[in-house]
């Protein structure tokens, strides 16, 4: 009942992100029921059910990524909300299982929308293309279903559940380690891994990648149609990727610091602060996204180049995935934006021109922009040349 008083208030953001939520869950349980159904039609093939199971897991992590930074956004989005339930006694426990239950209800609906169409189809209604996905002609036990789908809301609602600090969730309380929005510095030890990640992996990358290579040893053959390679080249593309992905947020604050360099202009100073003092929040679905926008287009560079090679299930994947990670971002965007709102709002009494604070927005986009350009670009080039 809780759950649907507080359903009546929701507005337009609150509505798209409980559908999105419920459109991934729905997909991923697609992906687990077409697992289970290929399982069934083939049970002496073990191997091949591990396997698929296994491509169930990067869109099961990409939803639960989307539901922490969906989940740690609403308290700054709806703090009318935060503020109410405080008041009808309502702890901060008690607040974030009401955050982490309503996108779990939300995974549940799509999951159990996938499974009456999954019912439905099972009912001679496929054709024989489908037969074997959904496991025709095979009875299907009444617990594979249950227990498979339900891993879809319980991961959604752990990852929102530990997603938001208690802290945070409690109107009049700031951010752990200072207010929100305040600069925090990269200490030498924190910049040390990523730096150290990506000289290692880039150099472990080219060892594998030099002339004569493969006669080492035996080649890794990857998934998804894309051919082959050394072990050594996946392992140092793979550092260099985790390492530029970390320092997404060291260089957001430089690109930051460098805006507001000698005597700014107040756009480039509004500009330069505003990015150095979001940059910690911000680069990690950035990060993420770039990471996985560097991964798609390699794949569709290596697709396109190598004809037959495309495989329609990790093409449907990759879109669920960038699709999460998009609306992670445009989340995470939309909790700032709210963390702002005061200070947008004391700018705007004291005379700044709007126009000044949207060339603030759009130099800051552009910053944000040429950080991810680099951090991403260089790590989708060096992902082409381990595939090549």
């Amino acid at each position: 009942m809780l759950y649907l008083r507080l359903a009546r208030g929701y507005r337009v953001l609150d509505l798209g992100r409980w559908l999105l939520t419920a459109l991934a869950g729905s997909v991923v349980a697609a992906f687990l029921l077409r697992s289970l159904g290929r399982a069934m039609s083939d049970p002496q093939g073990t191997d091949g059910s591990v396997v698929r199971l296994l491509w169930c897991l990067p869109p099961l992590a990409a939803v639960a990524w989307f539901a922490a930074v969906a989940a740690r956004a609403l308290p700054a989005q709806r703090p009318e909300r935060i503020t109410g339930l405080t008041a009808a006694g309502a702890g901060s426990t008690r607040i974030r299982i009401l955050i982490a239950g309503e996108i779990a209800l939300a995974s549940a609906l799509g999951s159990a929308l996938t499974l009456l169409l999954f019912l439905v189809l099972r009912n001679d209604i496929a054709g024989d293309t489908l037969a074997p996905e959904l496991g025709m002609g095979v009875p299907l036990p009444a617990a594979a279903p249950v227990t498979l789908l339900a891993l879809v809301p319980l991961v959604a609602g752990v990852a929102a559940a530990i997603a938001v600090p208690a802290v945070e969730t409690l109107p009049g309380r700031g951010t752990p380690g200072g207010t929100p929005g305040t600069a925090q510095g990269y200490t030498p030890l924190r910049l040390a891994i990523p730096v150290g990640l990506t000289v290692i992996g880039l150099a472990l990358e080219l060892y594998g990648l030099r002339s004569g290579a493969a006669e080492d040893g035996r080649p890794l053959h990857l998934p998804a149609g894309l051919g082959s390679t050394s072990v050594a080249a996946l392992g140092g593309w793979a550092g260099t990727a985790i390492g530029l992905a970390l320092l997404t947020g060291p260089l957001l604050a430089w690109a930051g610091r460098l805006l507001a360099l000698g005597r700014p202009t107040p756009l480039r100073l509004l500009a330069g602060r505003g990015l150095t003092a979001e940059a910690r929040r911000l680069s990690p679905p950035l990060a993420v996204l770039a990471l996985i926008l560097a991964v798609v287009l390699t794949t569709i560079r290596y697709w396109v180049g190598t004809p037959d090679s495309a495989d329609v299930l990790p093409a449907i994947e990759a879109v669920l995935v960038l699709g999460c990670a998009v609306a992670a971002v445009v989340a995470r965007l939309a909790e700032v934006r709210t963390a702002r709102r005061q200070v947008t709002a004391g700018l705007l009494q004291l005379g700044a021109a709007p126009r000044l604070l949207f060339g603030a927005v759009a130099l800051r986009a552009l910053a944000v922009g040429t950080v991810l350009l680099l951090t991403g670009g260089l790590t989708a080039a060096l992902g082409a040349a381990t595939l090549a």
